[in-house]
């Protein structure tokens, strides 16, 4: 993959279809691959204050879970998530874009991707009905927080991120999700 050079503070790296493909292998066999693009922006380092993004495209072209509701809904948010925060950690340690995931293998990342990545604390609005087929959304770290273990707690990531999900017809959804690494590698 290229990498695209805006200015001196920004990378930015288009959809890496092999990543992706790994990311999603997860999802297969309930047939809901619904991430098909993401493009990986880091400007500055989200630890001082810069941006750690990913901007995607989805296709659902039916519900794993329910019969269709014609629009987009609270399961579907998460399942999207899921998918975007994976492949955005799994691109931050393949480009060691940024710490702890810099100092990660892939090796690494898909021993932990299912078990040790957990979320903490989920919340989303949905301000007007969207579609459920073809739609867009972005994360966005907002903050990376790593603890070493110690005698009283094991080693832990936090990450906090927003995501935001619309369509062509003014459908928008957005949300706050934190999540825990429990298990880190310890390099």
């Amino acid at each position: 993959m290229t990498e695209l050079l805006h200015d001196t503070a920004q990378r930015v790296h288009p959809t890496d279809e092999e990543l992706l493909h790994r990311v999603l292998t997860p999802y297969r066999a309930k047939r809901c691959e619904y991430l098909t693009s993401a493009e990986v922006t880091l400007e500055g380092d989200p630890g001082d204050g810069g941006r750690l993004t990913a901007a995607c495209s989805f296709y659902i072209p039916e519900s794993c879970y329910i019969d269709d509701t014609g629009h987009f809904n609270s399961v579907e948010f998460n399942i999207c998530f899921n998918q975007m925060a994976y492949y955005l950690m799994a691109k931050a340690v393949k480009e060691s874009l940024v710490e702890p995931f810099s100092r990660w293998t892939l090796d690494q990342f898909w021993q932990r991707q299912l078990a040790d990545i957990l979320i903490t604390d989920f919340k989303s609005a949905f301000r007007s009905a969207m579609s459920g087929r073809h739609f867009k959304g972005q994360i966005e770290v907002v903050d990376i927080a790593e603890w070493d273990a110690n005698d009283l707690r094991d080693a832990l990531v936090m990450l906090r991120t927003r995501a935001r999900y619309w369509d062509e017809h003014g459908g928008e959804s957005h949300g706050e999700i934190s999540a825990a690494i429990t298990n880190p590698p310890q390099n």
